[in-house]
């Protein structure tokens, strides 16, 4: 239930604070006085749509706080949503600020707006006048049968593997167009793999070949050149002395002086060092022309391999052998899919097929539980007509197939005849007047099986009046009875019956709200009953309503 409201600069409301106790509590007011305007800040704090106008002027923003008992439903939201639950009251608070940006809080912690509206629905439900227009939506009508019919959880199981049918169904279609897709490029993607594949890519391969193309090319002068360094280094005359024995011989000559000059002995090492070196790059010189041949078929295949290489790159469009490899393993992964894909497919067809069957089951349950539950509801409603002043009225609730989907695979119909006789859709039946005390029937019935905590009617009692307006403000009053509900009205036998009464006032601009004792109550019944002029004949008949 609703414990207390605190507002402050919101549009007429400077400051406001007031409590609310259980049962039945009325709030009325002359037209005009901000009756609607402390609902808006209720239906602020309970994630209504904000903007910048809500700010009183002066002020840089404006503060709803609202505070409520805690449910078990609303105890599960909080866990969910990571949120204290501390005690038995839940308060939330909504601030905006004049660039019209909001901000939520539930018990000091800030929440996203989805979350707030989570717990709101948890909380209240606000009627207005003009929600009789709801009678008219497939899904109110829905959610009064289910209500009544305690189908609900049924239907939220339906719901929830109505979503995941909705997925696979997705899934499948994405399957089916990469299939679809992969079968038309398949051969294509085969035959490029297939290329590739057989060209056996190494990287770096490029650079090798080019090398030993370069090599071959240039086979007689480099042989011609290694021949030459090879008869310097090593001659083959006997006559011509190799550079290494001349090194030789200059070594031993200096280590002759060295006995003379030490330093010598050091000249004598290096140039043994370096006749070492010369003797080494002369074996080397002679291995390596020993062998260097021509090729002639070598380099021609060598010069067809690059050309082959070279080729593969301009037409997959790449420059390394490296992105090349890549484009083969890409390739190779598209053929693997397409021959893969079916299996998935196929795999995905047989779960929506369970899926589907499966959700079938649940509509047909749920037909058959709402189909059980039509009657007694329709019979409970028509009841409570009767007892709102249309004595020969009569309701029905009648189901038609519809296509199945979230909500099962039923259409809801309420047929209404305020004759009883020759019921027909109730858009096209029922008056302004009916359409209330309908709308009223259903609510005092689905409040009983939704256990909604508070409920708030807002001028529900537009197009009644008589002893029609007195047995709507006795039936409010019984469900004052089991939960809190709040009545904005204009019909003095319905403020009559209020265990609380508050009204709402505006004085120089501002909107005010107060708790009326006794006194106070039959002075705001009798201005009702009167007008302007309160007379004693209209205090008395106020006095006559508060003790009946």
């Amino acid at each position: 239930m609703l414990y207390s409201l605190s507002v402050s600069h919101y549009i007429l409301i400077d400051s406001l604070e007031t409590t609310f106790p259980e049962g039945l509590n009325i709030i009325t007011g002359e037209t005009g006085a901000g009756k609607s305007i402390l609902l808006g800040a209720l239906s602020l704090v309970l994630g209504a749509k904000a903007d910048a106008s809500m700010v009183g002027e002066g002020s840089d923003s404006c503060i709803v706080e609202a505070e409520f008992g805690i449910t078990p439903a609303i105890r599960k939201i909080l866990k969910d949503s990571d949120l204290p639950d501390e005690g038995e009251r839940l308060v939330l608070r909504r601030t905006v600020a004049r660039s019209g940006r909001s901000r939520s809080f539930a018990n000091d912690e800030p929440v996203t707006l989805p979350v707030l509206q989570e717990l709101s629905a948890q909380l209240v439900d606000i009627h207005s006048q003009h929600q009789t227009l709801r009678l008219m939506e497939e899904r109110f009508r829905m959610d009064a049968l289910d209500a009544r019919g305690g189908t609900l959880p049924l239907r939220e199981e339906c719901s929830a593997l109505w979503g995941r049918i909705l997925e696979s169904r997705r899934e499948l279609e994405a399957l089916e167009k990469r299939q679809a897709s992969a079968r038309a490029d398949e051969e294509y993607n085969a035959s490029r793999w297939e290329r590739l594949h057989q060209a056996q890519l190494r990287e770096g391969e490029v650079e090798e070949l080019e090398a030993r193309q370069n090599e071959l090319a240039h086979a007689e002068l480099i042989k011609e050149t290694l021949c030459s360094v090879e008869e310097l280094l090593s001659p083959s005359s006997d006559q011509a002395a190799s550079p290494g024995g001349l090194l030789r011989e200059a070594a031993k000559e200096l280590e002759k002086a060295a006995a003379f000059i030490p330093s010598l002995g050091e000249l004598a090492q290096r140039l043994e060092s370096a006749r070492v070196e010369v003797e080494d790059i002369a074996q080397e010189v002679s291995l390596t022309n020993s062998r260097a041949e021509a090729s002639p078929e070598e380099l021609s295949q060598v010069e067809e391999r690059l050309s082959l290489l070279y080729g593969l790159l301009q037409k997959h469009g790449v420059k390394t052998i490296g992105e090349l490899i890549e484009e083969r393993d890409r390739l190779e992964g598209l053929v693997s899919d397409a021959s893969s894909l079916e299996q998935e497919c196929e795999r995905v067809r047989k779960e929506l097929q369970e899926l589907e069957s499966r959700h079938l089951e649940l509509c047909a349950r749920l037909h058959e539980a709402r189909q059980a539950a039509s009657l007694p509801f329709s019979d409970e409603i028509t009841a409570v007509l009767h007892s709102l002043d249309l004595d020969h009225a009569a309701f029905q609730v009648e189901l038609s197939d519809a296509p199945a989907g979230a909500l099962g695979a039923d259409s809801v119909h309420f047929l209404f005849s305020s004759t009883g006789k020759n019921l027909t859709e109730i858009s096209k039946a029922a008056s302004g007047g009916e359409l209330s005390r309908i709308m009223l029937s259903l609510k005092s019935v689905m409040a009983r099986h939704t256990q909604m905590p508070t409920l708030i009617f807002d001028e529900i009692d537009t197009g009644v009046s008589g002893s029609a307006a007195d047995k709507m403000g006795s039936l409010i009053c019984r469900m004052g009875e089991h939960m809190q509900v709040f009545a904005i009205t204009h019909l003095p036998q319905v403020a009559a019956k209020g265990h609380a009464h508050y009204l709402v006032s505006k004085k120089d601009d501002v909107t005010h709200i107060e708790s009326l004792d006794r006194e106070g109550r039959v002075k705001e019944l009798a201005r009702m009953l009167s007008g302007a002029t309160v007379t004693p004949q209209a205090i008395a008949n106020a006095q006559a309503l508060l003790n009946a």
